[in-house]
Parts: C-alpha cells; structure tokens; sequence
C-alpha cells in the first residue's frame, strides 16, 4: 500500500501525517524536532517513500534525516502551496495534512534539493559575500565620521598604507578617534578571513574544469564562476535557456499591474552580475564597466512594459499613444500635407492636429450654417 508523508516544520517541533493511497489519515502527530521522534512515527514505512515538507528556516537536517534513511524528499514552495491549498481553518494539523493531499494528488509545487557539495559551496561563497558587505558596512561608517568634520577621503582612499597614515594623522574628538579606531579594528579582523576565502574560492575554482570555461566569458572571474555553478547547480532542471535567464534574473519581467519589476533568484540575493566587481583586483572588477555596456537595462522599457497595448486601434491615435511614442514623434522630422493641415511624418501617414486641451469623449461640435 502506497503511504504519504506531510510535515510542518517549526523552529522547535514539527507536524508529522502520513496519509494512505486513498487521502485518509493514519496518523498525525505533533514530535519535537530530532531523529528518534520523527522516525517513530514513520520509521516502519518502507524505504521510497515520499515525504513532503515546506522551504522554511533550517530544513537541511530534515532532508539529511529522509535521504540517510531511504525516503523521498520533497522540498515545497511555501507561497505557491498555500495558494494551492487555502484553507479556512489553518494550523499544524491541517497543514502536515494538506501536505500528504497534495503529495498524492501530484500537485506539489516542488523546488529543487541542491545535493550536499552544491550546498557545502553555497555557504562558502554566501558566508563571504556577508563577510564583505559587514566590511563595507564599517569603512561607510568611518566614511560618515570623517565627513562630519569636514575632512575628504584622499586620493589613494582610506585602506592603503598612505590612506591609514593620513586617517591617524586628523584631529579628531577622543569619542570619534575611539569609534574610528574599534572600525579599523574590526576591519582588519573581517580582512583576514576575507582573504582566508579567497584564497580558498582560488583553490576551488583551479580544479574544477567548468570554471575554465565560464571564465572565457568577458566579465567573469573565479568568484563569479563559482557562484554561477553554486546557484544553478544541475543546469538540466531547466528546460530552456530563456527559464534560466529569468530564474537568476537577468530578464526581469514587469506585471501590467503593477508596473513593477520582478527580479530573480541569484539578482535578489545580489550574487548574480553584482559579484563582478566582489574580487579585488580581479578580472571580474577589472572589466565591469564593459559587461554592463553590453547587459539590456534591468528594468524594462517604456516600450517593453506597453507591450499589452501596442497593437491596440488607439494607440495609433497620438494623444492616446504612449509618452515614449510621443517624443519619439516629435523628434522625427515632419513636413505639412499641401492644402491641409496635417502633419505628415516620414512614413506618411498623416495624423490631423490636436490642441492639448482637445477633451476626446465629446464628438465634434458641427459647425453653424449661415444662409
């Protein structure tokens, strides 16, 4: 008999229901977190079987606990599935619950489980990038206290031999020298582990050969190769190279509604083309400027974001036009129809003149007859 296994996960304790092939419920219990008490309720179900469980904080112990034991993880978008299953009455009964329903109608909006190196690497690489933004963090706040007495950064900045020199040299009140100096303190502190990883990302990226090949790409260095490899992991749960471009978010879409764009994965969590310039002295900062030349903008386009409207019968109309339309047909040159008062463009279609205050939804006034 097939089985079905839903669970809730919580920061302490988690729901566990198993549900059989025809949706009823043989058990559903609330354990606390931990090997022994969730294989008591399903350690006697035999290996394979699928166990479904929502993306939240401090899963990964859950899905080691699954696959060491022979189950079937399934990992479960968290917003998708309760747009799926919106239910009235809501808790951790009727969640673990829903969980093993839609595990067995099929209906799970899965997400993928990244395999253990693939997440050994993520949290490399992440644990760096927090590294670096805590650093720049502090160099802004030193910024901030120089400025508040009118001192400039040099020229070589604050974070060279002469830079330092200069930064010991001004005269500042005993509070701010003391902040200025636990910042530098820390500072020096991050900047030893920072190169600790660093050099640790230089000895990852040297054997393993697909980094090679990303680095052929004009932009990318050992870092951003890596984070590359980390993010998408296996490329072929992608159906298309479109699907992947919007996944880590270099096309971002924009909603009619809303007129707001929506980023991917790898951009949301600035790792994607934002990790260019993360290596200091790298190839990747070193050629930023021209990858960003040769990137679209991130935001759509008046004329992308119009695409619902585009073929519309009015939007040929020149006040119902967009305002991209508009410039652009006022910066085209125009010439005047002979004997009319139209403005024919180069194409030439003429439109007749408007005035501005024109009011569209009253019909033409006829005019007065004169006998």
């Amino acid at each position: 008999m097939s089985v079905y296994v839903g669970i809730d996960v919580h920061r302490k304790r988690s729901q566990v229901a198993v549900i059989d092939a025809k949706g009823e419920v043989l058990a559903n219990r609330n354990v606390p977190n931990g090997a022994e008490p969730i294989l008591k309720v399903i350690g006697g179900l035999p290996p394979g079987t699928p166990a479904a469980f929502e993306a939240c904080y401090g899963t990964s112990w859950l899905v080691q606990l699954l696959e060491d034991y022979g189950f079937d993880p399934h990992l479960v978008h968290p917003s998708r599935c309760k747009a799926i299953a919106s239910a009235r009455l809501k808790n951790d009964k009727v969640d673990a619950a829903i969980l093993g329903q839609l595990l067995r109608a099929d209906l799970l909006p899965e997400a993928w489980i990244a395999p253990p190196p693939v997440r050994a690497l993520r949290a490399l690489l992440r644990h760096r990038v927090h590294l670096v933004r805590l650093r720049t963090r502090l160099r802004n706040r030193i910024h901030a206290i120089v400025a508040d007495y009118g001192y400039d950064r040099p020229a070589g900045g604050y974070w060279t031999g002469p830079g330092r020199a200069w930064l010991a040299t001004l005269e500042l009140p005993v509070v701010s020298r003391e902040l200025v100096e636990d910042y530098l303190g820390l500072i020096g502190g991050l900047q030893a582990r920072i190169d600790r990883l660093d050099w640790e990302v230089r000895q990852r990226a040297r054997s393993d050969p697909r980094v090679k090949v990303l680095t052929q790409l004009p932009g990318v260095g050992p870092f951003t190769a890596l984070v590359i490899l980390a993010e998408v992991g296996d490329i072929s749960r992608f159906a298309s190279a479109r699907k992947l471009a919007s996944w880590a978010g270099l096309t971002p879409t924009v909603r009619g509604s809303d007129r707001v764009a929506h980023y991917g994965h790898i951009w949301k969590g600035r790792l994607g083309m934002a990790a260019l310039g993360a290596v200091r002295g790298s190839a990747d900062r070193q050629a930023l400027p021209g990858v960003r030349a040769r990137l679209p903008a991130h935001r759509q386009t008046a004329g992308e974001e119009d695409r619902h409207h585009r073929h519309r019968p009015q939007a040929g109309h020149p006040r119902l036009a967009p305002a991209h339309r508009r410039r652009a047909r006022r910066s085209l040159p125009t010439r005047h129809a002979p004997g009319s008062g139209a403005v024919t463009p180069p194409g030439g279609v003429a439109w007749p003149r408007v005035s501005s205050k024109i009011n569209l939804s009253r019909a033409p006034a006829r005019a007065r007859r004169i006998d």
